[in-house]
């Protein structure tokens, strides 16, 4: 243990799950865009499965390698569209890692996490949209990005759900730490 007391940061994971977040935003781009800006969310399944893995430090370390890497592998990262992708992706953690760490498995699962994680990823996006970039007229996006952010957030959770449940290569993982 360091002399902070704090357990060391397992940086060959918090890498290889930052490449796997990489690796499924790259992925998302080979799907047609039902409206501007908007993303199945297949980025935030490696932040969704480290919930009850990582250490705070280790999901922070990830969740900057998922937003910096993805803006410099996809060329938005001096772009409002980098802004839109921090300020969402900030969000939808926050209110993931609290409903994580706060509510009792009973009452919010894995996929209700990820549900959460998408409502606040879409109310900030069109905050912003509204907001900085396009003013009141993107509003009118919002039932659009709400209907499919809830429908992509429950697949994203379950995938995660189902993911944990059948991983072997996890179940080893969790032993060892």
């Amino acid at each position: 243990m360091p002399q902070s007391g704090r357990p060391p940061v397992r940086t060959d994971l918090v890498a290889f799950f930052g490449a796997l977040s990489l690796f499924f935003a790259t992925l998302e781009y080979l799907f047609p865009k039902p409206i501007p800006f908007f993303r199945l969310g297949l980025s935030n399944l490696p932040l969704l499965v480290s919930l009850g893995f990582f250490s705070f430090r280790e999901q922070m370390l990830l969740l900057l390698l998922k937003v910096v890497g993805t803006g410099i592998v996809n060329g938005t990262l001096a772009s409002h569209v980098f802004l839109f992708s921090t300020g969402a992706t900030i969000a939808s953690f926050i209110v993931m890692y609290g409903l994580h760490r706060l509510a009792p498995r009973s009452l919010v699962s894995l996929t209700g996490i990820s549900l959460a994680g998408a409502v606040a990823s879409n109310a900030v996006q069109i905050a912003l949209a509204i907001g900085i970039i396009y003013g009141p007229a993107a509003g009118v996006v919002a039932p659009w990005y709400f209907g499919l952010g809830t429908f992509t957030g429950w697949a994203m959770g379950w995938g995660a759900t189902a993911f944990l449940k059948h991983s072997k290569w996890l179940g080893r993982l969790r032993a060892q730490a």
